[in-house]
């Protein structure tokens, strides 16, 4: 199955295209972008991996940090990466010594499904109760 991925780099660039080989549990995946150029992908250089319903997105729409009332399951955290952005959300399973975790955004309207965080030490995950 392919998804449509945008991958954030640590050094601030950004690369959209599509993945079929991304697991939690390996160093790297290849990503297709929109020239049909494949490229690997290391999750050392990234700071998230969104798994986006659009690669084009909404520069209009302004996501929610807050969370609401519907049910949703797991974990509320948010995460604040080493460049300042701030993610809020939910995850299943947190923990600082993988590689990283998937969230699932708090705005239900949001243009990401989930994104993929990358643990690294420049990093604050918040684990609300």
């Amino acid at each position: 199955m392919e998804n449509k991925v945008v991958a954030r780099f640590r050094d601030g660039r950004v690369v959209k295209g599509t993945t079929s080989n991304f697991l939690p549990t390996k160093p790297a995946f290849h990503l297709q972008t929109a020239d049909r150029q494949i490229i690997e992908v290391k999750l050392a250089d990234l700071k998230a991996l969104f798994f986006v319903k659009k690669l084009e997105g909404d520069r209009s729409y302004h996501e929610r940090k807050g969370f609401t009332d519907a049910k949703m399951y797991g974990q509320k955290v948010t995460c604040r990466l080493a460049d300042g952005e701030i993610l809020t959300g939910f995850t299943q399973g947190y923990d600082a010594k993988r590689p990283g975790f998937f969230l699932i955004p708090a705005d239900p309207k949001s243009n990401n499904e989930r994104v993929f965080v990358i643990n690294s030490p420049d990093i604050q995950v918040n684990v609300l109760r």
